[in-house]
């Protein structure tokens, strides 16, 4: 090639963008969920939070038992809503997180997972500040990778939450399938994060960027976050199951990976 050619390339590249591929990314951290059917998920990654109502006026009582939370034997964590009476509640779950196991600032955070169904089913993939018990919340930050009410099988969100844009006033964006249903089969729910922004994806299509800039308030992200996995039953967000929800309902996590960028 002659050196007017090379000149000719390198600015056609620039021209469209070519010359900045975006960071490369290294896993740094997963889980793929191997083990033997009825196994809890590991200890040395995940814990239990044990109890009820964290907030949302959710209905079921979320257990550490592997009738709730186990591996599948096919490569597959199963968190399952149950509807059976537990400690004065009418259904039982899980909630797992990596709070004080494993905790992350930045990078791609991402889970390949099967939702479930039905009015009053919510199930969520996200991060909360591992300063939680110190500044509380929403202080701390909270990050929903992917969110989501069974009684929209199309749908999914993608929000932030810090002070002064919390709850109902969320930083929030909808996906919605056209030809198909989360329910249906797994999809991958992913952020890319880092000092400057949130970029939100649904099976690697970005649907939702929250910059520093767009935050009217305190941005609250840039320390380590913890993951939680969880289905939870009613709430603000789903309200309560009817008489065609059915039980169990289960999700299903393929996997966890957690990336740092390399510039």
């Amino acid at each position: 090639m002659t050196r007017q050619a090379v000149i000719l390339a390198a600015l056609a590249a620039s021209l469209f963008g070519c010359t900045d591929p975006g960071p490369s990314w290294t896993l740094v951290w997963e889980d793929e969920f191997e083990g033997a059917a009825g196994t809890l998920p590991s200890a040395a990654n995940w814990r239990f939070d044990v109890g009820t109502d964290w907030g949302n006026a959710q209905l079921e009582y979320d257990t550490n038992r592997a009738d709730n939370a186990s591996l599948d034997g096919n490569g597959n964590l199963a968190i399952t809503a149950r509807a059976e009476s537990f400690q004065g509640r009418a259904y039982t779950s899980a909630r797992i997180t990596t709070k004080g196991r494993r905790e992350f600032q930045y990078g791609r955070i991402a889970a390949r997972i099967k939702l479930p169904v039905g009015q009053g089913i919510w199930p969520a993939f996200w991060l909360l500040g591992a300063d939680i018990d110190v500044v509380g919340w929403p202080q701390t930050g909270e990050i929903d990778v992917m969110e989501y009410r069974g009684q929209e099988p199309r749908v999914v969100l993608g929000s932030v939450h810090g002070p002064g844009y919390s709850g109902g006033n969320a930083i929030t964006r909808r996906y919605e399938l056209q030809q198909a249903r989360f329910d249906d089969d797994f999809h991958e729910f992913s952020i890319e994060w880092s000092d400057a922004r949130i970029d939100f994806f649904v099976d690697n299509t970005l649907y939702h960027t929250v910059r520093r800039g767009d935050v009217r308030g305190e941005w609250v992200f840039d320390h380590p976050f913890y993951i939680i996995l969880n289905v939870a039953v009613g709430g603000t967000f789903v309200g309560a199951p009817d008489a065609q929800t059915r039980f169990p309902q289960t999700m299903l996590v393929d996997w966890v990976r957690v990336y740092e960028s390399t510039p």
